[in-house]
């Protein structure tokens, strides 16, 4: 029998199944959906150089089908219903999800359980997927404002498995058979490693059951164990192309999901380039025309961070661009941020957080990716509190500490 688990939120309930599978529902009258997914525990930094891409390989075989359903007896169903599928894989774990009208909610269940559990993995669908993530490669390669965060993402993490690319490599993906793909899938996807998540209009007891159908007969299973990265990064590249336009990004290393100094760079992020109203963008496209497209975002991992920004620029205005980027980078260091931006970054921070969690889908995400990261789930009062904590000080104490180590610029172009 399944053991629930209470959380803060009673539209929120938690069940781990004997096995260690843990599946996690909201509740949402409000809606006529549901969106289900699986989440598991497994991505791109876990995976062994010669075997890099095996994450996303799979992610890409799953809904190929399995014994009872056909990847077109799965399209023709999920498009019967007015539904869509989709999945993703980060540098940290993989998703897969449903999203289907409520009356539709025992298809998804079934589905996810099928593909999850008992995909074919047949080696004839690995050779065309395998075509397929080849020219996916060939495509980022060649799409300029994509490889210059490659670049960028391997020049932060040096030599460590979180700098390289999600997709793997022409040379790993050309390599990958049937049986490592196999052993992949044996290994990770199972119950220790995967929380399965719904929100919208579903029945927390039923979605259960269906899980312990579809998942009860595995056991067990292991977490990916880590190696933290070192804190060298490598200050520059630059890759050649005849395109255009220079596409510039810098980056800086920034913190875990576990350090409460992220949820300051977060605001130090809105402020320099994470909004309209943010610094980068007033400085080098609203009055100096200098850019079209120019931002910054923050992103935390398990145990490290990182801190970008990035513009595409022609190649005559490219040393103007970088010296503005100085010359704001020199400011925050020297003067920090104001009031009035700490009091517009926490309100665009918090707002944005609720209302991301408009719909099943986000919220969906939320339950699934805390859990697996946090093995709990986190309640937005909880996030908004955090931001709100952040005072001036510790906003430009975090800023000066990260804008003050080394950086690495990537460029792309002619």
């Amino acid at each position: 029998m399944s053991e629930s688990i209470g959380t803060s939120s009673e539209d929120i309930q938690l069940t781990e199944l004997p096995n260690g599978l843990r599946v996690v529902t909201e509740r949402m009258d409000s809606v006529r959906s549901v969106t289900m997914g699986c989440w598991v525990g497994v991505g791109s930094r876990d995976e062994a150089d010669d075997h890099a891409g095996s994450s996303h390989f799979l992610e890409h075989l799953l809904f190929k089908g399995s014994d009872k359903w056909s990847t077109r007896d799965i399209s023709i169903a999920i498009d019967g219903v007015g539904g869509d599928m989709n999945a993703f894989t980060s540098r940290e774990y993989t998703a897969y999800s449903f999203r289907v009208p409520h009356i539709a909610v025992d298809l998804a269940a079934e589905l996810l359980g099928e593909v999850i559990s008992r995909p074919t993995l047949d080696a004839d669908d690995l050779e065309s997927e395998r075509l397929v993530i080849l020219e996916e490669l060939t495509m980022a390669e060649d799409t300029p404002d994509d490889l210059v965060h490659m670049e960028l993402q391997r020049s932060l993490f040096p030599d460590h498995p979180l700098g390289e690319e999600v997709l793997g490599t022409e040379e790993s993906i050309s390599a990958m058979n049937a049986d490592t793909v196999r052993k992949f899938h044996r290994h990770w996807y199972q119950p220790a490693n995967m929380v399965v998540s719904a929100a919208g209009l579903v029945d927390h007891d039923r979605l259960v059951d269906a899980m312990e159908s579809a998942f009860g007969q595995l056991e067990g299973g292991d977490r990916p164990t880590r190696e933290v990265p070192s804190e060298g990064v490598r200050p520059f590249c630059s890759t050649e192309k005849p395109v255009e336009q220079t596409h510039v990004a810098l980056g800086w290393r920034g913190f875990g999901l576990d350090d409460e100094r992220r949820f300051a760079l977060s605001l130090a992020n809105q402020i320099l380039g994470g909004s309209l109203s943010s610094r980068l963008f007033h400085e080098i496209r609203e009055k100096r025309g200098l850019a079209y497209s120019v931002f910054s975002s923050a992103a935390s991992y398990s145990d490290a961070g990182i801190l970008t920004m990035y513009a595409g620029t022609s190649p005559e205005k490219a040393v103007e661009l970088l010296a503005v980027v100085d010359h704001e980078i020199a400011e925050v260091i020297e003067n920090g941020f104001t009031p009035e931006e700490l009091a517009t970054a926490k309100g665009g921070v918090s707002g944005a957080t609720m209302i991301g969690l408009e719909d099943s889908s986000s919220r969906m995400g939320r339950l699934g990716s805390n859990m697996l990261l946090f093995d709990r789930i986190k309640p937005i009062d909880e996030a908004v509190a955090a931001i709100e904590r952040v005072d001036l000080d510790q906003l430009n104490e975090v800023a000066r500490q990260v804008f003050s180590a080394e950086r690495c610029v990537s460029l792309v172009g002619p």
